[in-house]
């Protein structure tokens, strides 16, 4: 393994990617390591070589930058499942190129693209960031989570969908813009997904008194992170949002319900012991259908549907029809009465958890 400097004036010409924002490159002594095997959340400085798929790299800041052959930009590795994009590993070395597979900054190998996707953006590795003797940094010791002295338990309205794109994020604004619009303190906390600041900043716009998620904990995606690894970092985030004081968390979860990482995750002692109420996100009636079937069969408690399926009223009728859970328009979700209704629901699902109801007591 080879150890070089880490010049200032590379560190002054980077364009740092929204996952790495917290990496901070005044710290002493910091060189580039090359011929080492890479790992998630090793911090690659790289050169564009080609343009592909993506053409701009979402900054630290939050803007879309466009890139050209020639810049260098600052990124981390990970794996990506995204069956509506890419699917891609972390190679086992590193190489004379690697693929841009996430625009928020995620480096790996593309391993297939859906059928709309152009080949992706090429990148020319120029080092992975280390300390002083060579070890490569994590981006686990970058983050920013604090879970302070945790008081009072808010309860937990979880957003999940069928599918990628199924309006979960969209959902989970309008939960949380509702649940502010009654005079409610809520946390948006996103714990899966692709590294990407569109939805923390939703959740901000929509009236979250505090929004973070797994790139706060160091983690530019989650796609092929062990399942238990995940469970805690849920729990983190959790206890980080609880922090602030506020009388509802509105957590979302990536990808489908057949994802792998999800699915395990709905499984999972921990997570479900967070959940006291699922809103399904689906894009047609049959998803929703089938995922609050598949969810109750689980022992989660859906209470109420939305998603893209809202767009048609057809898709409703049909949806209501096989559930006996209300289905909500995005719009329906962000009234305060509607909002309210959820986390009412929320609580008496906790009640019955903790056996201060009898099955079948209204709350």
């Amino acid at each position: 393994m080879r150890i070089r400097e880490f010049p200032a004036e590379l560190a002054s010409r980077l364009k740092v990617a929204y996952a790495v924002r917290n990496v901070d490159l005044t710290l002493p002594g910091l060189t580039l390591v090359d011929e080492c095997a890479p790992r998630a959340g090793h911090v690659l400085a790289a050169r564009v070589d080609a343009i592909g798929h993506h053409n701009w790299l979402e900054l630290s800041s939050g803007r879309k930058a466009a890139i050209y052959p020639g810049d260098e930009i600052l990124l981390a590795f990970g794996e990506r499942y995204a069956p509506d994009q890419y699917e891609s590993r972390i190679p086992d070395v590193l190489g004379t190129s690697v693929d841009l597979v996430a625009a928020g900054g995620v480096a790996g190998e593309v391993l297939s693209r859906h059928g709309d996707m152009r080949p992706p953006t090429r990148l020319e590795p120029i080092g992975i960031l280390a300390d002083r003797e060579g070890v490569p940094l994590d981006l686990r010791r970058f983050s920013v989570l604090a879970p302070f002295g945790l008081g009072d338990h808010p309860p937990v309205v979880c957003v999940v969908g069928t599918s990628m794109n199924a309006g979960k994020s969209t959902t989970a604004a309008s939960v949380i813009r509702g649940l502010s619009r009654s005079g409610r303190r809520v946390a948006g906390i996103k714990i899966t997904g692709t590294g990407a600041g569109g939805d923390p900043w939703m959740f901000r716009d929509s009236g979250a008194v505090v929004a973070a998620d797994f790139t706060d904990g160091g983690y530019p995606t989650t796609a092929g992170v062990p399942v238990p690894e995940l469970a805690e970092l849920a729990q983190t985030l959790y206890h980080h949002a609880a922090a602030h004081d506020v009388d509802a968390v509105v957590m979302e979860i990536a990808d489908g319900i057949l994802q792998s990482e999800t699915s395990a995750l709905l499984e999972f002692p921990l997570v479900r012991e967070l959940v006291d109420g699922v809103v399904l996100a689906a894009a047609d009636a049959a998803g929703a259908r089938y995922g609050a079937q598949h969810l109750r069969a689980l022992g989660l408690p859906v209470i109420a549907a939305s998603g893209r399926l809202t767009q048609s009223q057809l898709a409703i009728r049909e949806a209501v029809a096989g559930m006996d859970a209300p289905v909500y328009t995005p719009n329906e979700l962000a009234a305060p009465e509607v909002a309210a209704e959820i986390l009412a629901m929320a609580g008496v699902s906790r009640a019955r958890r903790a056996g201060v109801l009898e099955l079948g007591e209204a709350a």
